[in-house]
């Protein structure tokens, strides 16, 4: 019978996030898959938990995977790890969950600790509906092309991004959509964790003048509904309207062009020649 593989987050920062059943579940696996197993050592001696550990990674997830699977397959349960967060999401273990899943292994997920979600509570950004992208292309040209398929995106976006490349992606999103309001969470549930709600030309100076530091979430507002453009049908069927109700027509043009934002003379020469008799 096939092991069970477990998804177990760890603590972004603060050790003290670690759950009970999270705990538990490290301790009674037969073996834990590691983004870092120098990493990941540090949070099993808080536990005071020795497991057999192996590495798993972004450069190695091909070879790896197949070993994680043969061991689960002959019974073996295993917990995937990161190194802060939850795995599979904008991580590696995303191939070896279907990689498991394929094969009939059971993939179990424990709920705890992800980035993206702990900045989205604390944003006061739009949470009802959004939308995750991870981290964008290190690729000037594809980052850009991504950013301009996003430019009508409504949602709230959640961006990761690292320190040495923070100004170049303010830059092009600032570039891309204009300014928009942005909360940026720097090295969250750690010692030096920092909101902050501005907007994307004000990160850009804040982080242009300082050196970026840490790692940041980025929660960006979608983009706002357009509003349907008002044609001159539109403009002479208000001044036909308005008319009717007695107004003039120079008054009739007038206010249908503070309502559909169109030139009040082009709305009255319109008017006149729709009316054919040159009268007001």
């Amino acid at each position: 019978m096939a092991g069970t593989l477990y998804l177990v987050p760890t603590p972004l920062g603060n050790l003290g996030d670690i759950s009970r059943r999270q705990a538990e579940t490290l301790a009674s696996v037969d073996f834990i898959a590691a983004e870092d197993t120098r990493v990941s050592i540090k949070l099993l001696n808080h536990l005071e938990i020795k497991k057999p550990m192996l590495s798993y990674h972004e450069h190695n997830k091909a070879g790896g995977g197949v070993r994680i699977l043969e061991r689960l397959l002959a019974g073996e349960s295993c917990a995937l790890v990161t190194d802060a967060g939850t795995p599979a999401i904008s991580d590696p273990g995303e191939d070896l969950v279907r990689l498991a899943a394929e094969s009939g292994v059971e993939v179990v997920s424990i709920p705890g600790p992800c980035a993206a979600i702990t900045a989205l509570a604390a944003s006061g950004m739009p949470t009802g509906r959004f939308t995750f992208e991870g981290f964008l292309s290190v690729a000037g040209k594809s980052r850009r092309e991504r950013l301009e398929e996003l430019k009508g995106e409504r949602r709230t976006m959640i961006f990761y991004e690292a320190p040495h490349k923070l100004v170049g992606t303010l830059q092009d999103m600032l570039e891309a959509w204009g300014d928009r309001a942005l909360c940026i969470a720097r090295e969250m549930t750690k010692l030096n964790e920092e909101i902050v709600r501005t907007s994307l030309s004000g990160a850009l100076a804040r982080y242009t003048e300082a050196a970026p530091r840490g790692e940041f979430v980025l929660i960006i507002a979608g983009a706002e509904p357009e509003t349907p453009k008002a044609t001159m049908e539109d403009a002479l069927a208000r001044v036909e309207a308005l008319r009717a109700q007695g107004m003039r027509l120079k008054e009739a043009s007038r206010a249908a062009a503070a309502e559909t934002g169109l030139s009040r003379n082009e709305i009255y020469n319109a008017a006149l020649r729709g009316s054919g008799d040159g009268t007001d």
